[in-house]
């Protein structure tokens, strides 16, 4: 699992810069020989506690305080003071978006196939001292809550549901994060489904299904649309039935176009030539082919 979760950095330049200072001031009345070792080593004690009373935090997070071990309250952003000893700061708590992706491997759907999904959840922290007094490590809280509410819902799902209806599946997911995660003061902004990956040889197996299913429709299409070329045929021929004039103009028509391609050869029947009356038709048009070619 990857996270963008920031280490916060503890080093503190305004605590640093007042304890260099002091410790300075110190040595240096030390080395004068102006103050004894004792109040030497007082000193440098005192440098250190009042160092450590000043304290930073960033524009984008909150510092938990406790004192004598009971929570008292949320400091920063900016400069923030402390009591040493007594105060003691637990944790910088980050406010801004984080992100984070979780896995559900090998993963039985509800028609038993086993899949790989990968998800990407978008959350914040919307109340600081919930965060940090109800769960002891709520980054690595929510990533598994994720992964196991993702689990719980491929199994209530088949492949073709997680396929197809991707967001409501993310939907699903983000209600489950939001009932455990918001007790915690913590809000799962939105959540997606990144990446399905199923076994190599169902997905062969789907490819060529799909495959099957095309050509299926292109011959159903085909034969459809023969089936519409013979009832045209048929209410054509129910008007060249009665009128011989119109058949034979047909005909001719026929003739006409084939013979415009060069090379062509057009055989029919005698039968057909002596029912149109195309013989004599026929035969000039054969004659002039042929004077045609020896030209």
């Amino acid at each position: 699992m990857k996270t963008n979760a920031i280490t916060k950095n503890y080093f503190n330049p305004i605590s640093f810069t007042v304890l260099v200072v002091l410790s300075g001031i110190n040595v240096a009345l030390f080395a004068l020989k102006i103050i004894p070792l004792g109040f030497f080593l007082g000193g440098m004690v005192a440098s250190v506690l009042l160092a450590s009373t000043l304290q930073i935090a960033d524009q984008w997070e909150k510092a938990v305080v406790l004192r004598l071990g009971k929570f008292t309250g949320l400091k920063g952003p900016g400069i923030f003071f402390i009591i040493p000893i007594v105060d003691q700061i637990i944790d910088y708590i980050d406010q801004r978006i984080r992100v984070i992706d979780f896995k559900a491997e090998q993963t039985l759907t509800k028609d038993t196939v086993p899949v790989n999904v990968v998800a990407v959840l978008y959350w914040t922290v919307w109340d600081v001292e919930k965060a940090a007094l109800e769960v002891q490590d709520y980054t690595s809280a929510i990533e598994y809550i994720g992964q196991t509410g993702l689990r719980d819902i491929i199994g209530k799902h088949e492949l073709s549901d997680l396929l197809q209806d991707r967001e409501k599946i993310a939907s699903d997911l983000q209600t489950v994060l939001d009932e455990n995660t918001n007790p915690w003061g913590i809000t799962c902004q939105s959540v997606g489904i990144k990446d399905i990956a199923i076994p190599q040889g169902l997905a062969d197996a789907m490819s060529k299904e799909a495959q099957a299913e095309r050509e299926r429709r292109a011959r159903v299409i085909l034969g459809t649309a023969e089936a519409e070329i013979s009832e045209k045929f048929a209410k054509a021929s129910e008007r060249y039935i009665n009128n011989p004039v119109a058949l034979q103009l047909r005909a001719m028509n026929l003739i006409g176009e084939g013979l415009k391609e060069k090379g062509s050869m057009i055989i029919v029947p005698s039968s057909a030539l002596d029912s149109m009356n195309l013989g004599v038709i026929g035969g000039l048009a054969s004659l002039a082919k042929n004077s045609t070619l020896e030209g």
